[in-house]
Order: structure tokens, then sequence, then C-alpha cells
């Protein structure tokens, strides 16, 4: 019975505690505040897809040792999804592990979704299958290429979500 009660009051605890786990981020028109603090955050950016995950800890490290506050990277939707449905996050496409690097560093993550990236990246991130679907007009606001980007960014946000990586959720991911 002791077990059972010492348990329960550690689940009881550990429920209490976790909501004061999340970060609160807001903007006041101004400043980023995060918890309540006015920040100026010095990010940079490493783009994943760039390196292999066993370069990503020294690379987010030397970020760190030369001040960094932050790691902001895009999601590079035609390397992740090169098919229409078919969908590749291994290796070097593995975002989340390379997110959860960024969070063993201490250093917030900034995630930019997209769809287009800036990067000198191959046709600005787009999937070249965007292209030959029927009436799809891309950079614009037409319906069947936001439906398309709706369904690659909904996969997005709810993998972060399942990770907890989100600042509302404990996690490291301050904007996206």
């Amino acid at each position: 019975m002791t077990t059972t009660r010492t348990l329960l009051l550690l689940l009881i605890v550990c429920f209490l505690i976790s909501p004061s786990l999340a970060t609160n981020v807001t903007y006041d028109g101004r400043a980023i505040i995060i918890n309540g603090e006015r920040r100026v955050l010095i990010s940079g950016s490493i783009h994943y897809p760039r390196s292999t995950p066993d370069m990503w800890p020294g690379l987010i490290q030397k970020a760190k040792e030369g001040g960094l506050d932050a790691i902001e990277t895009y999601i590079f939707w035609n390397a992740h999804e090169p098919t229409k449905r078919e969908y590749n996050f291994n290796g070097n496409l593995d975002f989340i592990k390379f997110i959860k690097i960024v969070q063993d560093a201490g250093l917030f993550a900034i995630l930019r979704i997209g769809p287009y990236v800036c990067a000198e990246w191959n046709y600005g991130g787009f999937s070249v299958w965007l292209h030959q679907i029927p009436g799809v007009e891309m950079r614009t606001d037409n319906e069947i290429f936001k439906a398309e980007m709706q369904n690659f960014t909904t996969l997005i946000v709810d993998m972060v979500k399942n990770e907890r990586l989100f600042a509302s959720q404990g996690g490291l991911i301050i904007i996206a």
C-alpha cells in the first residue's frame, strides 16, 4: 500500500510541475518576451540536410560558443516529400533529432516550415510534383496549392507536437 501511495504522490507532483515547464513566449509589438523578460535573441541558421547527423552536435556547440541563443532552420518540403504522400525523415532529414540536439545544447529553436525556402535550395524547397497537379499555381492564393501546403504543414506541426518540442509544451521551439 505504501508503494502505491508513493507512486500516486509522485504522479501528482509530476502533473503539477509539468505546466510550469512550459515557456511563455509572447510579442508586444517591439520585442519577443520569454517568460516575462524582453529578449534580444541572436540566432543563426543551420540547415540540417546540408550536413550529416554526426556533424550536428559539433555545429550546434560551435554556434552556442559563438554566442547564439537560437538556431533557425527551414523544413525543406521537397526533401521530405519528394513524391506526393511519400515522406522521408531519415538520416540527415531527421529534423526531430536535429531539434532535440539543439535542445540538449540549451538553445532555442526557430522552425521555418515554409513552404518556400530562400536558401539556394532546389526549386525553392517546393516538391516538383506540385507543378504537375492540374490547376495548381504556386505561391498564390490557389486553393489546390494551399491544400497541399496545409497537408505538409500539418504533418510537420503534428510531428513536433507529438515530441512536445514547442515552447508551450516545455520544448525549445519559440517561433514556428
